[in-house]
């Protein structure tokens, strides 16, 4: 029998075993990057629910965007800054949970497994934004109407004459 067919078929399967492996580790890698220069915040890939691909939020001067890589594309939730209603943190041992209500009933931004201090930075961002945002609108004062030489009632037009 002829063993040099089968280390030859073994060392094949061995090379082939070697890049699917590296193949899926570079692929976690890069769906775990960041996913946008700025203030991206990424969830701890030793809590649940973020082994492979963690959620990230980007939190910006004019939006919250929460990013979550899957398989094949991505599922992005963005928020206007004007439509963020509340910002809840709830800390447990180890990591806290970020809850980012919105005005007008949309689905929440829901992420799980950041670090206290990146939960408190996000919130505090959030608010700093926020009255960025609504310090950056002057209120307007009610116009007047604008003045006219007729009076109320007198919209009888003369009539032509002959």
């Amino acid at each position: 029998m002829n063993s040099g067919g089968l280390e030859t078929a073994g060392g094949v399967a061995l090379v082939l075993a070697v890049l699917a492996v590296a193949a899926f580790g570079a692929m976690v890698w890069m769906k775990g990057r960041p996913f946008s220069q700025g203030e991206v915040f990424r969830a701890s890939r030793l809590s649940a629910g973020n082994r492979l691909f963690p959620t990230q939020v980007l939190i910006t001067p004019t939006s919250v965007v929460h990013y979550t890589p899957q398989w094949i594309g991505r599922y992005e939730h963005s928020i206007h800054m004007a439509h963020v209603a509340s910002v809840g943190i709830d800390t447990h041992v180890v990591f806290s949970d970020v809850l980012i209500e919105t005005t007008g009933g949309a689905t929440p931004i829901h992420c799980r497994g950041h670090y206290r201090s990146h939960a408190v930075r996000m919130k505090s961002l959030i608010e700093k934004y926020q009255t960025a945002y609504y310090a950056a609108q002057t209120p307007v004062a009610p116009s007047a109407p604008p003045a006219s030489s007729a009076l109320p009632g007198d919209n009888v037009r003369p009539s032509p004459t002959r």
